[in-house]
């Protein structure tokens, strides 16, 4: 294959791939506690007969922009927002323990405590499960969980758990198809207790959409160049085999 039209190939197929990532971040604008992906480009030799004197961009995601993003104030029981650096422990499906900052919660009939998601949330010893029936739930600085029973007085509170809250460190963290971010060992975090929640409040995603937008239309464009390139591979190819029919 012709050098030239292999880069031009290589790199349209690289600006899909970015273009996939920001549609992705585009995508979840909206969603409480998304982190944005990062993308960057890095130079690779296209080896074939000869010496490797072409390169082409290959596009990779080497982690997520951390930033926290915007808090929302809600005013409800169970929306809580990492204070500063910190995640929320859940389950993720495979039973593993994963880390999220989506803090807008809820419980099911059978009384876990899960987020907007539907994924449970991790305490000192397993998902957390309300003892229902309960009138109320609140949710302290420190994670701990407390409830009303039904039908109990204003001034009965009873504390039933406590969210893991981790900071591991956002350098050893990755995020996996679920969305999900967990530690590269493969290990559980351990609690840490000087991460707080907000309670009454969820954080927003910190994708920037109008910096998207623009990204999208600039890959769109490299798209267009690396088409370009192609044709122009095409007609050199087709001058060549004219010169040779005359030669």
């Amino acid at each position: 294959m012709d050098k030239l039209l292999y880069v031009a190939m290589s790199g349209a197929k690289q600006n899909m791939n970015s273009l996939a990532i920001s549609a992705n971040n585009l995508a979840n604008a909206n969603t409480d506690g998304f982190k944005a992906d990062l993308a960057q480009a890095r130079s690779m030799q296209a080896f074939g007969e000869g010496l490797p004197t072409r390169v082409f961009s290959m596009t990779e995601t080497p982690s997520a922009n951390f930033a926290s993003g915007p808090i929302k104030t809600t005013g409800r029981d169970l929306d809580v927002a990492v204070k500063g650096d910190g995640w929320i422990a859940v389950q993720a499906e495979d039973g593993g323990e994963a880390y999220t900052r989506s803090g807008s919660l809820r419980f099911d009939n059978t009384g876990v405590l899960r987020n907007d998601r539907g994924t449970a949330v991790m305490g000192d010893n397993g998902p957390i499960v309300l003892p229902l029936p309960i009138e109320k739930v609140e949710i302290s600085q420190d994670g701990i969980v407390s409830v009303r029973p039904s039908g109990a007085t204003a001034e009965v509170i009873e504390e039933v758990a406590r969210i893991k809250l981790v900071n591991p460190g956002n350098q050893n963290l990755m995020r996996g198809e679920d969305g999900l971010f967990r530690l590269m060992s493969g290990e559980n975090a351990p609690a840490d207790p000087n991460v707080g929640l907000l309670s009454g409040a969820v954080e927003g995603s910190n994708v920037n959409a109008v910096h998207e937008m623009v990204s999208m239309i600039d890959l769109q464009r490299q798209f267009e160049m690396q088409v370009k390139m192609m044709k122009t591979a095409e007609e050199n190819d087709r001058a060549s085999s004219a010169l040779m029919r005359i030669s």
